[in-house]
């Protein structure tokens, strides 16, 4: 603040600016003594090469944009906002190594990558979005680990077989661990909830920033040339969205009425959501973004 004038604004950019170099020197040191090695700029596959400078790659992340159309005129609805959907998505199973090519429809628990497969026919779109996101086009595609055993998991008997599972017909994946960014997740996650205690809103948003930016400077940026893994980037985002649809499915499941299921954040439900979430700012928690009345002006 010294430095900066004590000007908020000033010092909130300063920080924002090296939110990137300062994640990555953070991420270092919690992987002192990791057991295993991770490859940082692997040789891509050219599913994961972008076709142009301002075009994608070929992976679809299965981001949600649903909204049910079938509630009744009335209906009083409740937008809830899930907190650190990107931190919560830190946990998940990353390839740590190249990723190498298999054929068939298999699946081992203990690689990760991205797989073409045909996705099963989705056939609850009239109370639940389907897994596969917002997607139109039919036929083959490469997701993400996320999406597929999501998807998977939603053909067993404890989901109540609501999809066939997948067939997978290619993949190219790398032994995999789930806690390769545990470490750093914790630490972000206790430092943005001192943030919050103290309501020290500068330090919440450089917190924001260090994971959020992280995650979206990993694939490919000039920001950050210590990491080149487009597929940690989809799978990490895929992963926010499996992590939401879940939340709907449990606020379906508990009886609430699913409304509407947007990006990475964004859930409204109608009905006692009190029940089923717990409110807060905390990670685990929700937030009130907005309430209104199906039938008004806005829907």
């Amino acid at each position: 603040m010294v430095e900066c004038g004590g000007d908020r604004d000033e010092v909130l950019g300063w920080l924002l600016r090296h939110a990137i170099p300062d994640a990555m020197e953070l991420l270092d040191a919690c992987r002192v003594g990791a057991r295993y090695d991770v490859v940082g700029h692997p040789p891509l596959p050219s599913v994961l090469r972008k076709k142009s400078a301002q075009g994608s790659d070929e992976v679809w992340e299965a981001r949600p944009r649903w909204s049910c159309r079938e509630l009744p005129a009335g209906s009083e609805v409740t937008a809830l906002d899930i907190n650190g959907a990107y931190l919560s998505a830190l946990k998940t199973h990353l390839p740590l190594g190249a990723l190498e090519l298999s054929s068939g429809n298999v699946h081992s628990s203990r690689r990760s990558g991205i797989h073409l497969v045909t996705p099963p026919e989705w056939e609850h779109e009239s109370y639940l979005p389907n897994p596969m996101g917002n997607r139109e086009e039919p036929g083959r595609v490469w997701v993400t680990e996320p999406t597929l055993r999501l998807m998977q998991r939603l053909s067993t008997d404890k989901y109540g077989k609501l999809c066939d599972p997948p067939v997978i017909h290619e993949s190219w994946t790398s032994g995999s661990t789930e806690h390769l960014f545990e470490k750093f997740r914790q630490v972000m996650r206790d430092a943005r909830e001192r943030a919050i205690e103290e309501s020290d809103e500068i330090t919440l948003e450089y917190v924001k920033a260090m994971y959020s930016k992280l995650v979206s400077t990993m694939g490919e940026s000039n920001f950050n040339r210590e990491l080149y893994r487009p597929d940690w980037m989809h799978i990490i985002r895929s992963q926010a969205f499996v992590n939401l649809w879940l939340k709907g499915y449990k606020a379906h499941v508990a009886g609430l009425a699913v409304v509407r299921v947007m990006g990475t954040d964004e859930l409204h439900v109608a009905g006692d959501w009190r029940a089923v979430f717990s409110e807060g700012r905390a990670v685990s928690q929700v937030k009130v973004k907005d309430t209104y009345t199906v039938g008004a002006a806005r829907w």
